[in-house]
């Protein structure tokens, strides 16, 4: 089995907010990028990325319906699945999905490993509800 040796990650934030310094746009690395890129694949909603309509997930539909127990189960398979065919860079250990009806809110946890750099494991806490456009 081959081991994966990675190099430092650079993403431009999408804030596109400027260094007051450079006056370029920020530039986020190692595990702030890639914890954006985490959060930004699960947010990402199926046939809104040009050229690639696979990637997304059908969380913002489902924060519309009803929620009951059984869906934190199949938000977590979707999430696992999406993240472990898109995003190559990290290791996942595990999601974890609890669904708040009350509030009407996913909360979602996402821990893992990055890929080829001595990072110790990473936890993402964020929170999924419905937005008014």
């Amino acid at each position: 089995m081959a081991v994966k040796i990675s190099r430092a990650f650079k993403d431009i934030s999408l804030s596109f907010t400027r260094h007051p310094v450079t006056n370029d746009v920020i530039v986020l690395k190692n595990e702030d990028a890639i914890k954006r890129s985490v959060i930004n694949l699960t947010r990402t909603r199926f046939n809104e990325r040009y050229f690639n309509e696979l990637i997304g997930t059908s969380i913002d539909n489902s924060l519309f319906e009803l929620m009951d127990s059984g869906i934190g189960d199949v938000m977590e398979t979707e999430i696992t699945t999406l993240l472990n065919n898109f995003e190559p860079r990290i290791n996942l250990t595990s999601v974890t999905v609890q669904p708040n009806p009350d509030e009407n809110y996913l909360g979602v946890r996402v821990e893992y490993e990055i890929v080829g750099l001595p990072f110790p494991q990473q936890n993402i806490e964020f929170l999924l509800q419905p937005t008014r456009v």
